[in-house]
């Protein structure tokens, strides 16, 4: 069973996980096109950073919820390699859409790369449909965007 609770992003096993993105992300994707969290950014008041376990193990996934004006947006979506097909992202992002109904948000929006098919499938199963930039993003060739409405 997984099960999702707020959580750190310095705690040990979490960094090592944001840090496997981060590199994912920067051997797809040009410097410009990369739009992930810091790690002091993941630390501010304006974002619930999660992690996902199986049981009282390992930490197997990481998310998080940024709370914007008008729209809660998907952040620092990753599963360990050797965890995924277990269901951690979906479990990952069912607790990032409980937290955005908690704070009243009427919707979830998130970027994520042109080429990261899983995760625009994931999305899709989830309800999510593809949309235009939004917040202070460009509108970057290698970019989706996506939405979930909420109400």
């Amino acid at each position: 069973m997984i099960k999702v609770e707020r959580g750190d992003p310095l705690h040990p096993q979490a960094a090592a996980l944001l840090r496997q993105s981060h590199a994912l992300m920067q051997e797809l994707f040009p410097p410009e096109d990369n739009f992930f969290l810091s790690f002091e950014e993941l630390c501010a008041p304006d974002i619930r950073f999660m992690v996902a376990r199986e049981g009282d193990s390992a930490i197997l996934g990481v998310g998080a919820l940024a709370l914007r004006a008008g729209y809660g947006e998907v952040k620092s979506m990753f599963t360990d390699p050797a965890a995924r097909g277990k269901g951690v992202a979906i479990a990952m992002l069912t607790a990032i859409e409980t937290e955005a109904r908690a704070h009243n948000l009427p919707a979830l929006k998130l970027e994520t790369g042109n080429v990261l098919y899983d995760a625009h499938r994931l999305y899709q199963r989830a309800g999510f449909t593809t949309c235009g930039p939004f917040g202070d993003y460009p509108d970057a060739a290698s970019s989706v965007f996506m939405e979930k409405r909420l109400g």
